[in-house]
């Protein structure tokens, strides 16, 4: 038996597919003390973590372009495909929830806003980086490039606000 579950253990390194088709029979087939067990519950955590980052991701995309709405628009036509990102961003989360309804609570937590803010912010920082952005570098940070630390550390917005906060309608 040991062999056999080490094999199984090689096979997940060698041919996924194989493995998860032969980890499935074993279940099946109630052979539980040959499943690969470690890499299995490995499988499973990852799959649930999947559909965490996605949510985190989406949240960050939303709130970078909230923020640069709110702080780098130095014309009334500048920013108007954001708005796109953001709807298009907001449905993506809204389905991630229809889905996977734990997630709204957790999307909620203070930690996971943070979390997507500080990636928020990395983007913002790449955006800038960016030298078609340059001119607006040089507009709003005298010339240079704004680090990370240019920005707020704890994140400006509420889950609310990620969710449904419109600013181009109050214009």
């Amino acid at each position: 038996m040991e062999t056999k579950i080490q094999s199984l253990k090689e096979l997940y390194e060698k041919d996924f597919y194989l493995w998860v088709m032969e980890n499935l029979r074993l279940l099946r087939n109630k052979e539980y003390e040959s499943v690969d067990w470690e890499n299995l519950l490995e499988e499973i955590e990852d799959m649930g973590q999947r559909h965490y980052d996605a949510m985190v991701s989406y949240m960050a995309v939303i709130m970078e372009h909230l923020y640069k709405w709110e702080n780098f628009r130095y014309s009334q036509d500048m920013g108007h495909d954001w708005i796109e990102t953001i709807y298009t961003h907001r449905r993506k989360v809204a389905r991630i929830f229809r889905k996977h309804p734990s997630l709204r609570a957790k999307a909620q937590g203070r930690e996971v806003i943070q979390e997507a803010w500080e990636e928020a912010v990395r983007a913002l920082v790449d955006w800038f980086e960016n030298p078609k952005n340059k001119t607006l570098a040089v507009v709003y940070f005298k010339g240079r490039i704004p680090t990370e630390k240019d920005f707020p550390q704890e994140c400006p917005y509420t889950f609310q606000q990620i969710m449904e906060y419109k600013p181009w309608l109050e214009d």
